[in-house]
Order: structure tokens, then C-alpha cells, then sequence
């Protein structure tokens, strides 16, 4: 039985080694006319389709991916790739004769937060009638991620999303949402987004976004001012608890069931709905243990950071791997904090993410946290759950 599809946007992500840490001077490192020697390239599909479905398969949960590519030469290494971790994996791809498969050279490097040059293709063409909800009616749990790449399912004040994901819902599948920040001089960036959420959330069971992509949507003046403040990499920085707070709370109220959002250094962030009705065939065995929870779990130190490429996607694949195991909502975040890490530590999006016995093995073994301080009345630390508890969750301990 498949346990897991993971749709929307995927690519072929070209990333070369950096030789050099470049400090803050990447612009004269990449100046016009310059030749700048770099390593090796590493290949390696990304996007959510990718990134989240492949640690998934990693993680020990039988997963198929629904992503869209072209019958050209990106499309054909993005299969080969794919296929190479598991054949069934690739099984709900579906090939376009005659379209672009999408591609982004990856700029990574040390001490310099990442950038991406990017071309969409056919994932802007992905629309409702792309997804088999034939399969999704067999599996217990349905992933979509970055419809702000895919510009069909955002026109229209995002009826084709939401459409998708009603369709989804009727299925009977549990349904997650991960988001990935539009482009602010684009189109993506001046599409109405807390129009497209109003009408999505509601058939949206899990809602994974980043804090800075739910802010730029929900808060765009607040994002705007914080970028001239102190810039667009340190936004999470400089959001105050009750911020993070309130953008929880306001996807809740769009009608999401969860909210997870991810933090980078901070951790993660999971608020839940009072009650948890109908969350699908991927719901915990006990929902009401997950139900009115706040929760935030700090990262665990990696060894090495190496590059961030794909931490929030491995990120989500542990929280859900967690979720289908049927764990507690504090293991959950626990196994997301620990498989984003461990992706950190090797270059690319898929090579860091361990099995789920390794995984669990090294949390076990006492593996040391970064700090993380919460300057909000109400916040405590519980050594049991190894979580910080918010002053709104008012279900009892669990233990890990």
C-alpha cells in the first residue's frame, strides 16, 4: 500500500562546490567578467516533490512522486535520479512530450546564505487534472509543496489550488501544504496570498510553511520593513515570539488543522486546532493528544553545517514520517528538528537524511541542542518531551 504521494514542483538542482569560504564578498566572487573557479558540481532533483518525498521513502514510508517534467534531456536525469533510490518512487510521474523541465543552478556557498537561479517550466503548467486522485484514494497522506513556482495554480486568486486540494480532501487522504517564498518583483510576489490561503486552508490538514514565507504573505509590510532593517536572510531573527505566534494562529483560523513552521536556527513552531476533525487516514490513533497543542523545538547541532539546501523540505518529511508512525506531536517535532539537521551536514538536498533507526538512534544518544531562549511569559521547558510547552497548550505531557 502506498502510504504517502508527494506532489508539485519539481527539478533538476545544479549545484557546484565553492572552493573558498567567500565571507560576504559572494558579489565580487560572481562580478561580471570574472572567471571564478568553482568544484565539482553535485546533481540532484529538488523541489518539494523530491526533497520531501525521497527522505519520506528514506524515513521508511512507501512513497510515490507526482511531479511534471518535460520528455527532454533535464527530464530524463530527473527520472534516472529519482528511479535510482527506488523505481516506485517515479511511478506517478507524469512526462509532457514537447515542454521544458525545470532546472536551478544552486549558489551555495560556505558562510553565505544560499541563492538560486531558477527556471520553473513545466511545473508553471501543473494544474488540477495532473494529480491521480485514483492513487491519492490509496494512500494515507497527500504532500504538496511550492505552488508560488507553479503559476497555474495561483492565478485566479488560486482557484486551481484550492480546487486541487478540495478534490484531495474527498479522497479521504490526510493533506499537508508547503509553501516557498514568491518572488517580490515577479508575478508570483503580487499575487494576492492571503486570498489563496483563505480559500485552500480549509482542505489543508497540515500547514508547513516557513516563517518568512508566511509572513510575506500574511504581513507583507511587516516583511518589507524587516528586509530594509536588517535584511531578507535574518527575518527570523528578528520576529518576536508573538509574532510567530499570531502568523500560526491566523493559518488556523484560515481553516488548517495544523501549523508547523519552520524556524531555521530557531527550531520549529507547532500550533494545532482546538478539535481535529476529519483529519484523514494519515490521523494519529489518539487525535485529541495532538489537538489545542503549542509547541517549539529547538535544532539539534549539527556536526558541520555544509550547505542548507533542503532543510525545511527534510524537515517536514520527519515530522510526517513521525505523524504516519503514529508518534506524539512532541517526537514529531523532535524527528523534524533532527532530520533537518542531519541534512545540513552533507552538500545537496538528500544525501545528510538517515533511515528512521539511525535517526531515532543518534536523538537518543543525547544529541546536543542549539539555545534557544523564548522571551515570552508562559514558555516552559519540559525534559520529558524535550520541547518547550507555549502557555496555550493545554493537553497533558507526553513523553517521547
Amino acid at each position: 500500500m502506498i502510504e504517502a504521494i508527494v506532489a508539485g514542483h519539481i527539478c533538476l538542482d545544479i549545484i557546484p562546490q565553492f572552493v573558498a569560504d567567500l565571507g560576504s564578498d559572494l558579489a565580487a566572487y560572481l562580478a561580471p567578467g570574472r572567471l571564478t573557479e568553482v568544484g565539482p558540481a553535485t546533481l540532484s532533483t529538488g523541489g518539494a516533490v523530491s526533497n520531501a518525498g525521497i527522505n519520506l521513502h528514506r524515513l521508511g514510508i512507501r512513497t510515490q512522486l507526482m511531479g511534471k517534467i518535460g520528455d527532454d534531456l533535464w527530464g530524463r536525469a530527473i527520472m534516472e535520479l529519482v528511479s535510482s533510490h527506488d523505481p516506485e518512487l517515479a511511478q506517478g510521474m507524469v512526462i509532457v512530450p514537447g515542454e521544458a523541465s525545470s532546472y536551478t543552478l544552486v549558489i551555495d556557498p560556505p558562510g553565505v546564505d544560499r541563492l538560486f537561479l531558477h527556471y520553473a517550466g513545466t511545473n508553471h503548467t501543473f494544474s488540477v487534472e495532473d494529480i491521480r486522485y485514483d492513487l491519492l484514494a490509496q494512500a494515507r497522506l497527500f504532500h504538496f509543496g511550492y505552488p508560488p513556482l507553479m503559476s497555474r495554480l495561483y492565478a485566479a486568486g488560486g482557484r486551481a489550488l484550492a480546487e486541487m486540494f478540495r478534490r484531495a480532501k474527498e479522497t479521504g487522504v490526510t493533506t499537508s501544504l508547503d509553501l516557498a517564498m514568491p518572488d517580490p518583483a515577479g508575478p508570483s510576489g503580487q499575487a494576492d496570498w492571503r486570498a489563496i490561503l483563505a480559500r485552500t486552508l480549509p482542505h489543508v490538514d497540515i500547514f508547513v510553511p516557513s516563517g518568512e514565507e508566511l509572513l510575506f504573505m500574511l504581513r507583507r509590510q511587516r516583511f518589507d520593513q524587516l528586509t530594509a532593517q536588517v535584511g531578507a536572510a535574518n527575518i527570523l531573527q528578528a520576529l518576536s515570539v508573538a509574532e510567530i505566534v499570531s502568523l500560526a494562529d491566523e493559518a488556523l483560523a484560515m481553516g488548517a488543522k495544523m501549523a508547523l513552521l519552520k524556524l531555521g536556527m530557531r527550531g520549529i513552531y507547532l500550533r494545532t486546532a482546538k478539535t481535529l476533525p476529519g483529519l484523514g487516514c494519515g490521523a494519529p490513533s489518539n487525535p485529541d493528544s495532538w489537538a489545542d497543542r503549542q509547541l517549539w523545538a529547538p535544532c539539534f547541532r549539527p556536526e558541520a553545517v555544509v550547505s542548507t539546501v533542503g532543510t525545511g523540505d527534510a524537515a517536514i518529511a520527519g515530522f510526517l514520517a513521525a505523524l504516519l508512525r503514529d508518534s506524539s506531536p512532541s517526537h514529531a517535532l523532535n524527528v523534524a528538528a533532527a532530520t533537518g539537521a542531519c541534512c545540513v551536514e552533507v552538500a545537496g538536498a538528500l544525501g545528510g537524511v538517515r533511515n528512521w533507526e539511525e535517526t531515532l538512534a543518534r536523538i537518543n544518544a543525547g544529541w546536543p541542542r542549539l539555545p534557544l531562549e523564548l522571551d515570552a511569559p508562559g514558555w516552559v521547558w519540559h525534559d520529558n518531551t524535550a520541547v518547550w510547552h507555549g502557555p496555550a497548550d493545554r493537553a497533558p505531557l507526553t513523553p517521547l
